[in-house]
């Protein structure tokens, strides 16, 4: 049985999702503001996250980060009434893996929670366990670590899932909206420009001369594409 926190402080949101996700299948666990909501996603484990933005003590936002900034890979839905792009490039870039503004329908939210389990299990049925080298680093797409000869390399749970992507389709040119689709499961609207600066923090990462890149490779009027040597 797949198991989803709920991290929202409205009661009558709570129990409504809960009913409805227990009456699907689903086990649930619930946390009310956002200070108890981090510590269960930090020491617990769960299949996917429903994670409210606007919480008491600490946010939605800030709880993502410090979870992908401990390793936590767990699939994350923001729940946001706010519908600026700034926020849901911000969620995004913070290591969500989509969001959904209130209000909306249940019917949609149980679709996008099945799309995005249905995906974290290919992924992990996908992934090996070995390091693979790309440029400067070494890569385990498992374990979503990283290494150079120094030792680790500090990563976002997004950039490990941008670099899989393009290792994926290595020697195929990939356009930035193909790129925005797949990795984050729906079409979002936001600009490119979040891809190109993606891209960037990855060349830094990767690349021996990140300004003259040989690894992920511009395509211009298109998008890019990785070359493994």
């Amino acid at each position: 049985m797949k198991k989803i926190l709920i991290v929202e402080d409205e009661p009558n949101m709570v129990n409504g999702l809960k009913d409805n996700l227990e009456f699907e299948g689903y086990e649930v666990d619930t946390a009310m503001e956002g200070r108890t909501g981090l510590q269960k996603v930090l020491k617990q484990k769960y299949d996917l996250i429903l994670l409210d933005v606007m919480l008491p003590e600490v946010s939605g936002f800030d709880i993502c980060k410090t979870a992908r900034k401990e390793g936590v890979n767990t699939p994350i839905i923001l729940l946001t009434a706010k519908g600026e792009e700034i926020d849901k490039v911000l969620g995004l870039e913070f290591g969500a893996d989509d969001y959904i503004t209130k209000p909306f329908s249940l019917r949609e939210l149980l679709a996008r929670i099945k799309a995005i389990l249905r995906r974290a299990t290919e992924k992990e049925a996908s992934l090996g366990t070995e390091y693979v080298p790309i440029g400067k680093i070494k890569v385990n797409f498992k374990t979503y670590n990283a290494l150079d000869g120094s030792g680790e390399v500090k990563m976002s749970h997004k950039e490990f899932e941008v670099l899989h992507y393009l290792y994926r389709k290595a020697g195929t040119i990939i356009e930035r909206d193909d790129l925005i689709y797949d990795v984050w499961g729906i079409e979002i609207d936001i600009s490119t420009r979040t891809v190109d600066n993606f891209i960037l923090k990855l060349r830094q990462k990767i690349e021996a001369d990140p300004n003259n890149p040989k690894i992920i490779l511009t395509v211009h009027g298109m998008g890019y594409k990785m070359i493994l040597y």
